[in-house]
């Protein structure tokens, strides 16, 4: 019996590829960082991950967990029981609860740069978004609606400091004596 054409061929190491490269993109394929900190934690590695995650009480299958119901007949009132799956870690799901019904911080913050800018135009115009547009320190020559809407960037991102810019502004107001 003749042998297979690729059996007889001599194997040769191959110095081409970079086997450190290889063994890190195998584990990253197979093994990947899980980022969620709670999952992570109650995570086993010896389960799959349909089983780790029915033991969270999470789906791997949303199409499984949330079946869309098909158009019964009249006749047909059978009421359909999903089964009763039995979470043995629902710490997870609290924690992730608790940490998603916390309010998020807004990190939305702007350059000094531009907050400068925008006080100094205040400072010198005002409201006056036509004499921004022709102030010398309008290098880029933003048009008003530009200036404009950096001004409201500023007022969103900074409510605070937009205030007491303003309040820093304004005259002060005479002593009634």
């Amino acid at each position: 019996m003749p042998k297979t054409k690729q059996s007889s061929k001599r194997k040769k190491f191959d110095y081409t590829k970079n086997r450190k490269k290889l063994k890190k993109q195998f584990i990253k394929k197979y093994k990947p960082r899980i980022e969620n900190e709670q999952i992570r934690n109650a995570w086993d590695n010896r389960k799959s991950t349909a089983r780790n995650l029915l033991d969270m009480g999470l789906a791997f299958d949303p199409n499984r967990s949330l079946p869309i119901k098909k158009q019964r007949l009249l006749g047909d009132d059978r009421e359909m029981k999903a089964p009763v799956r039995v979470v043995t870690k629902p710490y997870v799901l609290n924690q992730m609860e608790e940490e998603a019904s916390r309010p998020s911080k807004s990190t939305k913050t702007l350059s000094s740069d531009l907050i400068g800018y925008v006080q100094h135009m205040i400072q010198e115009h005002g409201d006056n978004h036509k004499a921004m547009a022709r102030d010398e320190k309008n290098y880029y020559q933003d048009t008003p609606k530009q200036i404009k809407r950096k001004i409201d960037e500023y007022k969103r991102c900074h409510p605070k400091e937009y205030e007491a810019f303003i309040s820093s502004l304004a005259p002060p107001q005479p002593t009634g004596q």
